[in-house]
């Protein structure tokens, strides 16, 4: 692995590890056409040279403004470790099969949720959406399948700063931007 997202991914480990929620909860923002920008906490749900995969239904609103502007920015904070990271890069869906694989690995309660919500939209009640996932929960009695509206997302890193907090403010920055396929590293001033 390439040494951002080695360090990344130590990093990650120092916080408890993907199985951790604290570890791998990211804030993600996204830009609509109008350039508004949004940000929300997802999970990052995996890490590897392409990028950081995390998943979600395509038409909330953070899957309306990817589609119109294919370019996000993420953060990773973690306040015991005095630690931050900072990601921007373009986003791509995740293909078929991965979004799949992922949706299946998941609890059946959320499989059904993904059905029964049609995330960021107005809700007349909160009954209404109960009554959806009791249809959903009795309608698919065995497997779930995937919602075609919903799927996963590749945050394909341009570039990766890594803050390590220090007394004094003296902390240390490290960004790493991608060059083709190497990446460079640079040390920036607190």
């Amino acid at each position: 692995m390439s040494e951002p997202f080695a360090r990344l991914a130590e990093w990650i480990g120092d916080a408890g590890g993907m199985d951790s929620l604290e570890a791998i909860a990211m804030c993600v923002a996204t830009v609509n056409a109008d350039a508004r920008p949004s940000a929300r906490i997802v999970l990052l749900r995996g890490l590897d040279e392409r990028g950081l995969r995390f998943f979600t239904s395509y038409l909330s609103r953070k899957g309306r403004e990817l589609a119109e502007n294919p370019h996000a920015a993420a953060v990773l904070y973690w306040p015991g470790l005095h630690r931050q990271v900072r990601i921007e890069g373009d986003v791509a869906p995740l293909s078929e099969v991965e979004s799949d694989d992922y949706f299946d690995a998941r609890p059946r309660g959320h499989r059904i949720a993904a059905w029964a919500s049609e995330q960021s939209e107005p809700l007349e009640s909160y009954s209404l959406l109960e009554e959806r996932y009791a249809h959903f929960d009795e309608r698919f009695e065995e497997a779930v399948p995937r919602p075609h509206s919903w799927g996963g997302y590749l945050l394909i890193p341009a570039r990766i700063e890594f803050w390590q907090g220090r007394p004094n403010r003296l902390h240390e920055r490290t960004l790493f931007t991608r060059d083709g396929t190497s990446w460079t590293k640079t040390l920036l001033q607190p």
